[in-house]
């Protein structure tokens, strides 16, 4: 068994209102910033114990499904790090 450090990308799907990014841009809107649209993305990294690569991803697309994302307003993409 291997450590696998891989990372999780959860944004929202399109057509969802991203409140915080809305909120962001027009800060900077304000403070003279010509940022038209923000969109924020989580980011997480998750060490996991596998037999492969390919196990460590499978592994973290069901804590995806799961927990980590919801899939009604969520999409990912996972990337294994090392």
């Amino acid at each position: 068994m291997e450590i696998f450090n891989v990372e999780v990308r959860v944004m929202l799907k399109k057509g969802m209102t991203d409140a915080e990014g809305d909120t962001v841009q027009k800060s900077l809107a304000l403070l003279g910033f010509k940022v038209q649209k923000v969109d924020t993305i989580k980011t997480y990294v998750l060490h996991v114990e596998a037999a492969s690569k390919e196990a460590a991803v499978a592994e973290v697309r069901r804590a995806c499904e799961k927990l980590i994302a919801n899939p009604v307003i969520h999409d990912f993409k996972v990337t294994v790090l090392s």
